[in-house]
Order: C-alpha cells, then structure tokens, then sequence
C-alpha cells in the first residue's frame, strides 16, 4: 500500500505527520519511506536516517554535432519548449528549458543530436535507526524541473512486496505533486483551519478528485481559525481522521527536530488506528 501525505500550501504540517505516521508503524511494518518534497527535503530531520549511497538525478538534453548538423531547423520546429532554437545557421541548446522529450533527437535526418545527461540533483538512500528504509530526492539550486527527480526517486526504490510506502509529497497542486500522488492508493491531506488552509486544501481535493484517489484530513493547529474546514469536509463527505492541537510544546519541539510522537506518545496509537482506517479503505475498493 501506498499512502501520500499532501497539503495545498506549504507548513501546513506534511512532514510532522508523514515522520509521525512512519515511526508509529515502523516496530511492526516494514516501511519504504519516500521524502519527494525535492526542493526543499526535510524529513531527514525528523527521522535521522544514515545516508548510505548517493546517485544523480539527470535529465537527457540533446548534444549538436555540427559538423552532421545542415540546419535544417527541423528540430527547433518540434520543440515544444524552445529549448532548441536557430540563431542564423547556428543551432542553440538552452538546458533550462528541455523537458526531456526526445522530439529533436527523433526528427533530425542527419543523426546530428544526441542525447547527453544533464545532472538535475542527487538521490540519497539508507535506514533510520529503526530500520526504516529511507530515500530523498534533492534538487540542484537553480535547477527548474522538480518532475524528473521525483520520477527517478520512485522508479530506483521501488518497494519490497512486503513493504509499506509512505511519501512526504511537495506542497501545493502543480506538477511536481501530480508526478508524486498519481498512483498511490490513498492521500492524506494535512490542513489547518484557516481561510488559507481552506483555500488551498480545496485545491488539494480537486486534485485528489481528478485522479480519483480517496482521501482523508489531518486538521494540524486545531483550535485556531474558524470551523470551515470541517464544514467543507461534511459537505464532501471527507473523513477528517486526526486532529492535532496548536500547542506551543509541539511547536517548539518540532523546532528542534523532536518527532511528535516523541511529544505526544499519545499520538502513536492514534496514528496507528488512522493507519487501519486508512487500510481498511483501500481494501474496500479492491
């Protein structure tokens, strides 16, 4: 089973459920857990794994050799993304703007374009002293393309038959979060009742609703704003599994890099009944 954690808007709390959630199962599940939050990676923080091995996320950019090349223009023609444009009889190659297509490298006629790697971030991978499989995607500063990493990040750590996966999505509704959540089983939004989090955790469902992936709240900072969140989700008929209250010892705890099931051990059973809940979903739909 795959399980998503997602918010419509960053510092909603994401991160403090997937570490939660993923140490609360951790003495009895074996656990595959994704961080694809590649701009901005911080579960390590929380769950302080041993980062074994280290590989490179790379992207294929198409090379000219211009001495094949007889500008013919055809491959600036198929672009897209005018990443591959003629400036007179020179062909020019902006590696900031290719996705990765292949269209100029299947159009030329001359073979003059081959694809070469261009190096987009870094793949870690290890264990967490509870012996969580653990695996990150960081993206390079600068680097514009946040999709690649996170599709290379799931297809090298696939997961084990017996293994749960937990992902610590992006935040927000764009592509980077689309490449994350779209073939999961089940997402868990983390909002706060606010008008912000209102706003965009109705972003969020629209999203989950496109891909037709159930879901479930998490309402983190309970206690402050208003009710419209739980009115938005009685009126969709969105399960709100777990509330968690706006404390100043978890918020400075979290500050320090202090899980919180660690603060609150309460909260590991709690986790752990959302997690049957959450299971027992997905099976109903098999």
């Amino acid at each position: 089973m795959i399980i998503a954690i997602a918010s419509g808007k960053g510092g909603t709390g994401k991160t403090t459920v997937a570490t939660s959630l993923t140490l609360s199962l951790a003495s009895d599940h074996p656990i595959l857990f994704l961080d694809c939050d590649v701009e901005a990676p911080n579960a390590h923080l929380l769950l302080e794994p041993s980062l074994e091995q280290h590989g490179e996320a790379t992207l294929l950019i198409p090379q000219i050799d211009e001495s094949l090349c007889n500008q013919c223009g055809i491959c600036s023609e198929v672009c897209q993304y005018n990443a591959i444009v003629m400036a007179g009889e020179k062909v020019l190659v902006f590696p900031e703007l290719c996705h990765g297509c292949g269209s100029c490298f299947l159009n030329c006629p001359t073979n003059a374009i081959t694809e070469v790697p261009n190096v987009l971030g870094k793949l870690d991978d290890g264990h967490t002293p509870e012996g969580i499989r653990f695996a990150q995607g960081v993206l390079d500063i600068g680097q514009p393309f946040a999709v690649p990493v996170i599709k290379q990040l799931k297809s090298s750590f696939p997961a084990r038959p017996e293994e749960t996966v937990i992902i610590d999505a992006p935040p927000g509704t764009s592509c980077p979060v689309v490449e994350t959540i779209h073939d999961t089983d089940y997402v868990l939004l983390v909002t706060e009742p606010t008008p912000f989090g209102l706003h965009d955790l109705m972003l969020a469902y629209d999203l989950t609703r496109e891909l037709n992936l159930p879901v479930g709240v998490i309402i983190n900072r309970d206690g402050i704003g208003d009710h419209k969140v739980d009115d938005f989700c009685e009126e969709q008929g969105i399960p709100v599994l777990l509330r968690i209250p706006m404390q100043r010892e978890i918020a400075a705890g979290l500050a320090q890099g202090i899980p919180l099931i660690t603060l609150k051990p309460e909260y590991r059973q709690q986790l752990r009944k959302l997690f049957v809940t959450v299971s027992n979903s997905v099976k109903s739909k098999l």
